[in-house]
């Protein structure tokens, strides 16, 4: 598990570098941000998921793109040492980071 945080705080911080609109300080607060994304995830979103989950029936899972966005500018709030720019960002962000983890796990 520890592993996959490392990994996954290295995906954080290059598809950060990547993006124009997503501004990440250093790797540690791209570890943070890591560690962050992960206890939300696992003790808040499922809570978001549930709650919506009439409107995720609706759009065929396409609101939850929309909750990932949401979650990162969660993150982003409670954070010092990341940025994003606006909600567009969030979602560019989220999609890239889904879409690197897939593929490293």
């Amino acid at each position: 598990m520890l592993g996959r945080i490392f990994a996954n705080s290295l995906v954080f911080f290059i598809v950060g570098y990547l993006l124009s609109g997503v501004h990440i300080k250093n790797y540690w607060t791209a570890l943070g941000g890591a560690i962050l994304l992960a206890l939300i995830n696992t003790f808040i979103k499922p809570i978001i998921v549930f709650l919506t989950l009439p409107i995720t029936v609706l759009t065929m899972g396409l609101s939850l793109l929309v909750i990932n966005a949401l979650v990162l500018m969660l993150v982003d709030a409670l954070m010092d040492g990341l940025k994003i720019d606006s909600f567009w960002w969030a979602l560019i962000f989220s999609i890239l980071l889904s879409l690197l983890n897939a593929m490293f796990f």
